[in-house]
């Protein structure tokens, strides 16, 4: 567990589309077996360490003529920013997903003293 005072804790929030393949046919909409799709998110400002991340789908749009195959994960956590990964497989056609995301960690107070 991490504790944080509370005069440090900075919260971050956003929400991106991540991708709208059906509108020009991209890979996740027409393709077959594993796909993956990469999107680097930066902070407005540092953390001072590296914050905890969680990501969710907020929209999906899909094929119900076949399987529902997701998988989102935050990759590449650091005090700058991170890496939304999304994946699917086989089948599955995907036309659009919207993802929503939060990040929570220390940040630097105005009165914090940097002695060295």
């Amino acid at each position: 567990m991490v504790r944080i005072d509370t005069h440090q804790l900075g919260v971050e929030q956003g929400s991106l589309l991540l991708f709208s393949d059906f509108q020009d046919g991209g890979e996740m909409w027409t393709g077959h077996g594993p796909r993956e799709m990469r999107r680097v998110v930066d902070f407005s400002e540092s953390f001072s360490v590296n914050p905890v991340v969680t990501v969710a789908i907020s929209m999906l749009d899909m094929d119900t003529a076949k399987n529902h195959r997701v998988d989102i994960a935050a990759e590449d956590i650091g005090r700058e920013g991170f890496t939304i990964v999304f994946k699917t497989w086989g089948d599955t056609k995907i036309a659009r997903v919207r993802v929503d995301w939060t990040a929570l960690g220390a940040v630097r107070h105005e009165e914090d003293w940097d002695i060295r």
